[in-house]
């Protein structure tokens, strides 16, 4: 199954010169969003990983059935103010400012193995970020798989040293 059949280009979103590359209509289609998991599945199985953290909204789409299928534990992460418990959280930079992510302080334990999973690599500061908060926690992060790698915008480059990897480039 060819995935780029499923993601629709939206021009000039969410602002002028933009192209986003929207994956409502594979996710629409039960066949290729099953198809993506096992693919995830399959693609990311190798890793050493005791959970997959993945932070919201879309990588939630992602991550939490990639875990149930390779039978681990999921931790989600969020911005600040949307988890109940105590939290341990970063800030990160974006192309334009910075922002905040959060998970529970007892979310990862010391020591523990973390894929991260996310549904776009861009200019890699929300993945840079879950990097920064899972060693925060004492976590190590044993990968980052993506759905897309929006390859020329060198997102990879923030992410040097972490194993990383994607079902399709763009």
């Amino acid at each position: 199954m060819n995935l780029r059949d499923h993601i629709r280009d939206v021009p000039n979103f969410p602002k002028e010169g933009i192209v986003y590359f929207d994956i409502t209509p594979l996710l629409a289609d039960p066949s290729a969003f099953q198809y993506t998991i096992d693919m995830m599945a399959e693609r990311f199985s190798d890793y050493k990983a005791d959970k997959i953290a993945a932070a919201e909204a879309r990588g939630f789409i992602f991550g939490a059935p990639l875990a149930y299928k390779l039978g681990i534990g999921f931790v989600p992460i969020r911005k600040p103010g949307k988890l109940p418990y105590k939290t341990v959280s970063v800030d990160y930079d974006l192309e334009y400012g910075t922002d905040s992510l959060s998970m529970h302080i007892d979310a990862v334990d010391k020591g523990e193995d973390i894929l991260l999973i996310d549904d776009v690599l861009a200019t890699g500061g929300t993945a840079e970020g879950m990097v920064k908060l899972v060693e925060k926690a004492g976590g190590n992060v044993s990968g980052i798989g993506f759905l897309v790698e929006l390859g020329f915008l060198k997102g990879r480059e923030k992410l040097a040293g972490v194993s990383t990897q994607n079902l399709l480039q763009l």
